[in-house]
């Protein structure tokens, strides 16, 4: 399984490749924008785990993200940022001179695509999981220094993981007094994206 999973990845990666030399033979490269992304994660055994569905683990959240904008961006150069699928939109808006339509949630990216290092606000990156497609399971939360979820319904809980410290999510730091604070903040963000997502939830606005 977890050949195939890197055989699936380079067989992608190959396949990126040639379009990228398509654009260049084509003299397209320098006015394209190229973006490339994908879905999230794939547990190949941590936490015993062999699926891609239903985590809200680091591997199930996280998602390949590439941005390639001519004039704009630096070749190599990596951005430690947290940024969502839903900045894609305000992002191309920007980059292509377009108006973006009131009412997005996403923010534009260009700033980070200019320098990767730029000192932008720390805006926490959602995700939800639902097991049944109609109630949510968990919600995520990810910024710059934390990884917390809160499980509703079955298994209720919640987790506080420090990923700098602990990259392989081994320790819950949800029950650490000193957290305290910190946790109640981000449960009540996870409830009130709960609640926007689904008003019916039994988590929402209790």
């Amino acid at each position: 399984m977890i050949r195939a999973y890197l055989a699936s990845s380079a067989w992608m990666d190959f396949n990126a490749g040639r379009v990228l030399d398509e654009l260049e033979r084509l003299g397209l490269a320098s006015s394209t924008i190229v973006v490339f992304w994908g879905d999230h994660g794939y547990q190949l055994g941590e936490k015993g785990k062999w699926s891609k569905a239903g985590s809200l683990w680091e591997q199930g959240l996280r998602t390949p993200l590439l941005i390639r904008a001519p004039g704009v961006t630096s070749a190599g150069t990596a951005c430690a940022a947290v940024v969502e699928m839903i900045d894609l939109y305000p992002t191309l808006c920007d980059l292509c001179g377009v108006p973006a339509p009131e009412g997005l949630e996403g923010r534009s990216l260009v700033e980070l695509l200019r320098s990767p290092q730029a000192d932008v606000d720390d805006r926490p990156a959602f995700a939800s999981w639902s097991e049944n497609g109609i109630t949510l399971t968990g919600v995520a939360i990810r910024t710059r220094r934390w990884h917390f979820a809160e499980f509703f319904g079955r298994g209720e809980g919640v987790m506080l993981i420090d990923p700098a410290a602990d990259p392989d999510e081994q320790v819950n730091r949800a029950a650490d007094p000193q957290h305290a604070d910190l946790v109640k903040h981000l449960s009540a963000l996870a409830r009130r994206y709960a609640e926007g997502r689904l008003p019916d939830h039994p988590a929402a606005g209790d």
